[in-house]
C-alpha cells in the first residue's frame, strides 16, 4: 500500500486555494478525525476549526472524504516514502517497521485506518481511496520489491503485488483490532516472504 502522490482530478471554482487556508483545513480535519472520530466529523466542525468559511471549503472539496484524502496523501509522502531508489531488504525491513509506526501511532495512521474502514461500507469511498492513494501506493511499493528482486537484494517467494499483501495485511489487521504489532511480526515476514540475501 504509503512517496507516492496522487492529486485529485476534479473540477475547481472560485479563487485558486491559498495554501495556509488549505494547510488550515487539512490541519484540521486530522486533529478533529483524531478527536472525535469519523462519524463526528463534519464540514462544519472543519471549517471551524480551520478559521474559513464552510463555503470555502466546499468550494475546494466535494466531501469530507476528499479532504481526508489530501491529508493522508501528503502526511503519506512526507513521513512514509516507498523506498523505490535502490531499494534493499534493510530498507524494506525499515519500511515496514515505519508502516506499523504510521499505523499506530502517527495521527496520519488513523486517517488510513478510518478510510480502509469506510471504504468497506461505501463504495464511492472505496473507489476513491484505491485510484487515488492505494493504487499509485500499491504500484511504488510493487517497483521496490522488483528492483530488490532484479539486483539480488532478496528472493520472493511470492509475486510482488501478494507479497505485499502478506507483508502489510498482519501489520493492518493488529492495527485496526488495537493490538499491539509484535516486535518480531516485520523481520519473521521480512526472512520468511522476502528471503534476504545473506
Amino acid at each position: 500500500m504509503p512517496a507516492v502522490n496522487s492529486q485529485p482530478r476534479r473540477a475547481r471554482s472560485g479563487n485558486r486555494r491559498d495554501e495556509a487556508a488549505r494547510l488550515a483545513v487539512l490541519h484540521a480535519a486530522d486533529d478533529l478525525l483524531v478527536e472525535h472520530g469519523f462519524g463526528a466529523l463534519t464540514v462544519e466542525a472543519i471549517a471551524r476549526r480551520a478559521g474559513v468559511a464552510k463555503q470555502t471549503i466546499y468550494r475546494w472539496w466535494p466531501s469530507k472524504v476528499e479532504i481526508l484524502l489530501d491529508t493522508l496523501i501528503e502526511d503519506s509522502a512526507k513521513r512514509l516514502p516507498v523506498p523505490t531508489e535502490l531499494p534493499t531488504a534493510g530498507s524494506i525491513r525499515a519500511y515496514l517497521r515505519d508502516f506499523a509506526d504510521f499505523l499506530t501511532e502517527d495521527p496520519a495512521g488513523k486517517c488510513l485506518l478510518t478510510l480502509l474502514a469506510e471504504a468497506q461500507h461505501d463504495v464511492g469511498t472505496a473507489a476513491r481511496f484505491h485510484e487515488r492513494y492505494l493504487e499509485p501506493r500499491q504500484i511504488a511499493e510493487r517497483e521496490m520489491l522488483t528492483l530488490a528482486a532484479e539486483s539480488g537484494e532478496i528472493s520472493l517467494v511470492l509475486d510482488p503485488e501478494a507479497t505485499m499483501d502478506a507483508l502489510l495485511g498482519p501489520i493492518v489487521y493488529c492495527a485496526l483490532t488495537g493490538a499491539a504489532v509484535p516486535g518480531d511480526l516485520v523481520d519473521t515476514l521480512v526472512e520468511t516472504l522476502l528471503r534476504p540475501r545473506a
